[in-house]
């Protein structure tokens, strides 16, 4: 009986432990939940290499889910940062500056890559820059679009508030109007530039022509403290993705991008990329120049320096 007994407890024993492994076994194999950032964008082709990461899988492979949350004016997309909507942006120092003026702490976390462009419309008379004043041009107010308007402006000698400036907020409304002959001129992103062209328009300045890029990709310092390995993930994403666009021809991949960024169809055969490099930090000179822009109209009365306003280890 005592026999019976003790074989009965070494069964029972077994049987607990090998409940008790194949439980652990499968807590240990149970998939992780995906990570999710949401980024906001602007229609323009900074957003090309984060595209193409979400396309090719990129993020996937890095275990997160990138949500491009597409927005048609700074505004709306500086509102949905600072609601907290979406984790980070594509922006610009200009709004970093702002952002850290009003207390809401951003951090630039790399440099980006676009292009923009002052366009003159068909039937504007403006073939040049220095025949600017007078001439009514579309932009968004104390903007990057301002900013680089009035630097093209001065690289000319053209006094900045020659061109009678117009605030239009919204992209494609500035295009039409310009389409329309309701404005002379615009400064506008590419691709949006070239369905200007496409249409008649003439380029008579951009800022590679200048050497000018304020752009770069924020994120609030929530985002920042609470998902530190999910940005770090984009940003292993983000370089793969430079590698397939510099090596690929755009052919391969065009039609993707055009769907899924929301651009129009009729900058296919137009279009120009500017050369994509893996995620880095700006120069501090942009930002100087920035800030210097900035003070000569009152919009800050701050002196930050790069190391304020960034967090480069995400890239490191």
């Amino acid at each position: 009986m005592k026999n019976k007994f003790l074989a009965f407890t070494l069964a029972l024993i077994v049987g607990i432990s090998i409940v008790g492994c194949t439980s652990k076994v499968k807590e240990e194999t149970k998939p992780l939940a995906v990570k999710t950032l949401t980024i906001g964008v602007m229609p323009d082709l900074v957003i090309l290499p984060l595209i193409i990461a979400d396309h090719n899988g990129y993020f996937k492979e890095q275990g997160i889910q990138v949500k491009i949350e597409h927005f048609k004016s700074a505004a709306d997309r500086d509102a949905a940062l600072q609601t907290g909507k979406i984790h980070g942006a594509t922006s610009d120092m200009l709004s970093v500056v702002f952002f850290n003026d009003s207390k809401f702490d951003v951090k630039i976390t790399s440099k980006t890559e676009g292009s923009f462009k002052l366009i003159a419309g068909k039937d504007s008379g403006v073939s040049k820059v220095e025949q600017s004043a007078g001439k009514s041009i579309g932009i968004s107010k104390n903007t990057i679009i301002e900013y680089l308007t009035d630097r093209i402006m001065a690289s000319s000698n053209i006094d900045v508030n020659s061109p009678k400036k117009v605030s239009i907020p919204s992209l494609p409304t500035r295009i039409e109007m310009l389409n329309n002959g309701k404005l002379d001129m615009v400064t506008i992103p590419e691709p949006l530039a070239s369905t200007a062209i496409a249409s008649g328009g003439k380029i008579l300045s951009s800022s590679e022509k200048l050497g000018i890029n304020p752009g770069v990709m924020i994120f609030t310092a929530d985002a920042i403290a609470s998902k530190p390995e999910e940005i770090k993930a984009l940003y292993r994403a983000y370089n793969k993705a430079v590698e397939f666009i510099n090596k690929e021809k755009p052919e391969s991949y065009i039609d993707f991008v055009i769907k899924e960024a929301g651009f129009p169809e009729t900058v296919k055969g137009t279009l120009i990329l500017p050369k994509y490099s893996k995620a880095s930090m700006p120069p501090e000179k942009e930002l100087k120049e920035v800030l210097t822009w900035l003070k000569a109209k009152k919009l800050t009365p701050n002196n930050y320096t790069l190391k304020d306003l960034s967090n480069s280890s995400f890239i490191k």
